[in-house]
Formats: structure tokens, sequence, C-alpha cells
């Protein structure tokens, strides 16, 4: 008799006993989002000092910290055309204390290089996609084009003759300028400068002949008169340029943006990406941030995560055939 009662009890104290370890662990789980943040958050910035990404890094750090009560704190990490930043965010531990504020590379990256030491779909979890800036096309101001037919019929008549300009191979203007290419089938033979400083100056010498830029770095230069702007690839003009038309109303059904988001370390739980998620989009509805980021060149998204990966993943469908056909492909 007590052997069989041996025989009932055992599968019986089993089940729970394994009832009792999920429980636990349910409840150390919760416990641990409801405790998020417990210290200062990093934010990885993987590139230089300076420019959009820091701005806007500090602006959503400053509405988190203020929500969440800890300190986000931006950590330039710059190198690799932004792999190096991207992969110490990768390689952390996903528990929402180490985030990356990253770009159009995110995308353009895996199909650029033959190894990446990580997947951008799988290895990180998207928050949100901060702002989107539109990229303007911008020329010398000696250069006899104003509108958009002009120019492309000015390139198509010199094939191989004009230059343009960009931040390196597979920068944002890089594939802006292959991706014109392709649509208008023009010809032109690419200069890559080190940074958006001197290829506006390049411009402004006429040793290029054009550069499709974001708004922000030439938008003093297009002010003073000193860069001739041509359109904007946008579904609507810049308020912050109201007299530049589209491309769209030249014609040409071309559109590019460079674009920020913020993401985490992939398995980084759902409670803590949807707290990051909301007071994201919380600190971007502020009034004072729409309008910094404007005055910048841009626009506030706030999208869904699921919209991010999303918008993430048709980037990567459409730089894969601007980059093949254009064999800018790096070891």
């Amino acid at each position: 008799m007590l052997s069989r009662g041996k025989r009932h009890t055992a599968p019986d104290f089993m089940l729970k006993a394994a009832l009792l370890a999920a429980f636990v662990l349910g409840s150390v789980e919760t416990a641990g989002a409801q405790q998020y943040p417990n210290r200062a958050v990093e934010i990885i910035v993987p590139f230089a000092a300076g420019g959009g990404n820091d701005l806007l890094a500090r602006m959503i750090g400053e509405g988190l910290g203020k929500r969440l009560g800890q300190s986000f704190v931006p950590l330039n990490r710059p190198g690799a055309n932004t792999n190096n930043g991207t992969l110490q965010v990768v390689k952390s531990a996903p528990d929402g204390h180490t985030l990356l504020i990253s770009s159009v590379g995110l995308a353009a990256n895996p199909l650029l290089y033959k190894k990446l030491p990580f997947n951008t779909l799988t290895d990180l979890a998207p928050i949100t996609q901060i702002a989107s800036s539109p990229t303007i096309l911008v020329v010398p101001t000696v250069l006899p084009v104003n509108t958009v037919a002009e120019f492309v019929a000015y390139i198509k008549a010199r094939p191989g003759e004009l230059n343009y300009a960009s931040y390196g191979v597979g920068s944002s203007p890089h594939l802006a300028t292959e991706l014109f290419r392709s649509i208008t089938g023009t010809n032109m033979v690419h200069v890559p400068y080190p940074g958006g400083g001197p290829a506006a100056v390049g411009v402004m010498g006429n040793n290029v002949q054009m550069l499709f830029s974001s708004v922000l770095p030439v938008l003093g230069l297009i002010q003073g008169g000193k860069l001739k702007p041509i359109a904007i690839a946008a579904d609507k003009r810049s308020p912050l340029l109201p007299d530049v038309p589209t491309f769209a109303e030249g014609g040409v059904d071309y559109k590019f943006s460079t674009w920020f988001g913020l993401l985490a370390p992939a398995k980084t739980p759902d409670s803590i990406i949807a707290t990051l998620h909301r007071h994201s989009v919380d600190t971007l509805q502020e009034p004072s941030v729409r309008a910094r980021v404007v005055e910048q060149g841009g626009e506030v998204v706030a999208n869904k995560p699921e919209e991010f990966h999303a918008f993430i993943k048709s980037e990567m469908d459409r730089f894969s055939i601007v980059i093949k056909n254009s064999n800018m492909q790096l070891d």
C-alpha cells in the first residue's frame, strides 16, 4: 500500500514543483520589469560627436530620464560605418540599460558588407522610429540649372562628366544619389568626402556638381545664397524651405530620407520595450521637442515597434537593388 501511494504522489509533487518554479520565475521577471530602470541607461550613438544623432539622443534621453527617474546618457561610439557601436549594443545584456540610436546604415550595412557580426533584423529589438529628415539636392550657384527637368537633362547631355559628393561609400548621400541614378538613368562620378561640411564646400567651389544631403547640413548655406537647392525628396515641401519644390512636382518619382530610430538588444523583455516605447512617444509629442526636430529639418515619426521593424525591412529591400547595381559592396 505504501509503495502504491508513492507512485501516485510523485507525479503530483513534480507538477506542484514545476508550477511553483514557474510562479517564482514569473514573479521575478515581473518584479524586474517593475523596477526598470534600476540604474543609469546608456544610449549608444554609433557616430562621432555632433550632428542630428547626438541631438536626438539627448532629447530622447532627457525625456526618458524625466519620466523614468534615471539618467539616460548618450555615449558616442563611432567606427566601421556605425557597426562598432551597433555591435556593442547587440552584445550587451538585454535588460533595457543599453540602447541604440541608429540611422540608415542599420539597413544598408548588412547589404554593403559581406560579413557582419550581427543580424539587423534578429539581434535588435526596435522601439520606435524617432524622426525622418528628407534629402535635398543642392548644386553650385554657377550650375546653369534651376529645375529637376533641367538638372536631369544637363546630366544626360554630359554622361560621366559631372561629379557628386558623399560622406563615403555606403553613406546616406551615396545611397541617395545611386537611387536617383537608377531612377533617372543618369551617369555621374562618385567623389567621397570625410563629412558633410567638406562635401558642402566641394559643391560650393564647383569641384563637385551636386550633393544629395539631409536638410540640416546645408540649410544655412542655402539661406545664405552659397548653394542652390533644386528639389526635396519628400511628399511635401519643407516648412524651412517652402520655395523648394519636391521631386514629384518636378516630374520625378524620387523619395529619400535620413531616418533615426531607437532600439534595444534582442530578447529585451516586452514589458521594457513597451515602457520605453510609451515614454519615447510621449517625449516626441511634446510641442517643444517637435519644434526642435523641425528646426533641424526633420519630422517626428514615433511609430510602433512592429512598424519600425517593418520599415527597416522595407529599407533593406530597397537598398539591396541599389547596392547590387552600383557594385558598392565592401569586405
